[in-house]
Order: C-alpha cells, then sequence, then structure tokens
C-alpha cells in the first residue's frame, strides 16, 4: 500500500508536466516534429532490384524510379510497382470442341517478363489479367481449328501457335511471351471409352497379324525340313542302291573266277587220269593232242616250280591281278563308299556270259572226252561281243 507520503510525492512531480502539455508552443512543436517525420518518410522510395517503379504526380506520368533509394515529392506522388522477372500464369481449363466435333477440356501455363514497365503501366490495366483472359480464348480457338487426334498428339504446335496469337497485342503492352505449356488435353469420357476401344482393337489387329507371320514361318520352315529330310533319305537309298549293285556285281566276279579255276582244274585232272590210262597200256608211243600237252605243261610248272626260276627266284602273287582289281574297284573302295553321286559301271552281262561260256565249256569236255584249252574260250567268249 502506498504512504501518504509517496502520494504527495507524485502528486508534486505530475504537476510540472501537466503543465508543460497544456503550453501552446510545446504542443506545436510536437506537432510539427511529427510532420516533419512524416514528410521525410513519403518522400523517400526505396526500389528493389528486380522492381521497376512508375511515379506520378498530381495523377500524371513523370518518371521511371530505377533500383535503390529515390527522392519523391511528398503527399501528392504515387509510385506503383512492376516485376521484372519472368511471372507464371495458369490459365484456367477451358472447354473447347474440335474441328471434328470432339469435345475436349485443356489447361495451359504461360511464361511472360515485362520488358517495358512505362507502357505496361499506360497501356493495360493490370496485365496478368489482361494476358491470362487472352490466353483463354486464343487457347478454345487454336484447339477449334484442328482434330482431336493433333490436339492429343501435337502439343508443340498448340503451344507454338497460342505464342504466335499472344506476341502481337502483348507487345504493345510491354509483355513478352516467353513460353506457353499445353498441360493436359482430355476428351470427353465417351470419347475416352471409344478410343480405348480402338487402341483394343488396334492391339488385336496386330497380335492376329503376328500370330500369322509367324504360322506362315513356321508352315515355311517345316516344309523346307520336310524337303531336306526327303533329299536326305533318297540319297540315302541311292547310295544303298549303288553298294548293294557293285556287291553283287563283285559277287558275280568272284563266283565267276572261282567257276573258271574249278574248270581249269577239273580238266587238269581229266588229263591226268587219261595219261595214267594211257601209261598202263603196252604201247610204247603215243600221239597227245596239243590241248592236253599245254595243260600238262601249265601242271608241271606248278609241280616243279619252273616258274620260280623264270621269274628269278620269286613266286607269283596270289592277290587279284590288275583286271580284276579294277573290275570289282579294290583300288578306289574310298570312293565306292563316300561318293554317292558317282555311279560304278561295270559289264555285269559280259561276265555272265563268260562264266556261261567256261560252264558250257566244263560240260561239254565231260561229254567228248576231249580236252578243252581255256584260255581260247575265254578268247572265244571275248572276241564275240567284238564281231557282233
Amino acid at each position: 500500500m502506498l504512504s501518504i507520503g509517496n502520494i504527495i510525492q507524485n502528486a508534486t512531480v505530475a504537476a510540472p508536466l501537466q503543465v508543460q502539455l497544456e503550453d501552446p508552443l510545446v504542443l506545436a512543436g510536437a506537432l510539427l516534429l511529427v510532420l516533419v517525420v512524416v514528410t521525410v518518410w513519403s518522400m523517400v522510395e526505396i526500389v528493389d532490384a528486380y522492381d521497376r517503379g512508375a511515379l506520378t504526380i498530381f495523377g500524371e506520368y513523370r518518371k521511371l524510379l530505377e533500383p535503390g533509394l529515390n527522392i519523391v515529392p511528398p503527399f501528392v506522388s504515387r509510385v506503383y510497382m512492376f516485376d521484372m522477372r519472368t511471372q507464371t500464369i495458369d490459365v484456367p481449363s477451358q472447354e473447347a470442341i474440335t474441328r471434328d466435333n470432339s469435345p475436349v477440356t485443356a489447361d495451359a501455363v504461360i511464361y511472360i517478363r515485362v520488358m517495358d514497365a512505362t507502357r505496361a503501366f499506360l497501356e493495360v490495366d493490370n496485365y496478368e489479367k489482361a494476358v491470362s483472359n487472352l490466353a483463354q480464348t486464343t487457347l478454345r480457338a487454336v484447339i477449334g481449328d484442328m482434330e482431336l487426334d493433333d490436339t492429343l498428339s501435337r502439343r508443340e504446335m498448340i503451344n507454338e501457335r497460342i505464342r504466335q496469337e499472344l506476341d502481337e497485342p502483348t507487345d504493345e503492352w510491354g509483355i513478352r511471351v516467353e513460353s506457353v505449356e499445353v498441360r493436359e488435353v482430355n476428351p470427353s469420357p465417351d470419347v475416352q471409352r471409344a478410343m480405348e476401344q480402338q487402341t483394343s482393337a488396334e492391339r488385336k489387329r496386330r497380335a492376329m497379324i503376328l500370330e500369322a507371320q509367324g504360322e506362315r514361318r513356321s508352315a515355311v520352315e517345316k516344309a523346307e525340313g520336310d524337303k531336306q529330310s526327303n533329299i536326305i533319305r533318297a540319297q540315302g537309298e541311292k547310295q544303298s542302291q549303288i553298294l548293294e549293285a557293285q556287291g553283287d556285281s563283285i559277287s558275280t566276279v568272284l563266283r565267276a573266277r572261282s567257276a573258271e579255276s574249278m574248270g581249269e582244274r577239273a580238266v587238269i585232272d581229266k588229263g591226268m587220269e587219261t595219261l595214267a590210262e594211257i601209261g598202263q597200256g603196252e604201247s610204247t608211243t603215243f600221239v597227245l593232242p596239243q590241248e592236253l600237252s599245254s595243260l600238262v605243261g601249265r601242271y608241271g610248272k606248278h609241280l616243279s616250280g619252273s616258274d620260280i626260276e623264270q621269274q628269278d627266284g620269286q613266286l607269283e602273287s596270289l592277290s587279284f591281278d590288275d583286271e580284276t582289281r579294277e573290275l570289282i574297284g579294290l583300288d578306289d573302295i574310298s570312293e565306292i563308299i563316300g561318293e554317292i553321286d558317282e555311279e560304278a559301271e561295270m559289264d555285269v552281262e559280259a561276265m555272265e556270259q563268260e562264266a556261261q561260256a567256261i560252264k558250257e565249256g566244263e560240260d561239254m569236255g565231260a561229254e567228248t572226252g576231249e580236252t578243252i584249252d581255256i584260255a581260247e574260250t575265254r578268247q572265244d567268249s571275248d572276241s564275240e561281243p567284238d564281231q557282233s
């Protein structure tokens, strides 16, 4: 609680102050100070680095204030600030009808920049709103001149056309349209469903085409494989027939050679029996046919080995002679097995005739008891085709 002394002391201090406020000179001085502060405040205008200020005095345009500290007339001037940076303006979604009567909805973004603050201040009221409204009408007009497919696929063309349409009026306002970007172009729901059906049908058509092409290729590959298989099978059958025919030919030749050898041996044995019977007789003079003497000489050479002396002590080879080797193709056995396209030409008929002639000579000698020269018989059989 305040004491009586404190109350008396406070009342003593407040009394001189109240007297000073009631003094007209003090009050005028205070008002003058406030007025000076307000005047100085209104005379100083600070402009940012990215702004420009349009100065008007009594409503009349005077000049453009540059960035920094500017002194303007107090109380009678106004400053309108303009942002000189690139600004973004959203264009509201617009409904439009394309040239083929398809409704679509589109919106865009416009990037503008104030190039001349004086013209933007004097030529147009609220340049941002003006550019936005102009862009809306231009967007609808551009979409109305295009087909639906073009509006969905040719965005760059739409952007360029809108920018060109905006350039002329905005240049008069001191505004430059730097870029236009159409963000979305949406057809109506019915059109979207129709487009989805069209896309699905197109994909089905492509799938059917690819499937048909695959089946066609598969059929071609199968036919080609069957063709190659038939060719290989035919070549195998041909090779088998050739080898079988060659085997039959070789077998026939060997049988003929064997028959010839057996015929000669039989004739020699028969001649030796005859000689034995003649030797048992009483006569000392014998008349032998030339053929029998030739056979006896050949047989004696084999028995005595006299052919060894004539051939420098070397025995004759038991292998096939050159004629037989060439006939049966022993030297060309690799060609017989490996080369399926070459056909071996062998005179089978001549060999059969030769074998038949040998067989007939053997039978004839057995019936008549005469000695037959096998070499002459073979020469006769070889010369018969030449005479014919």
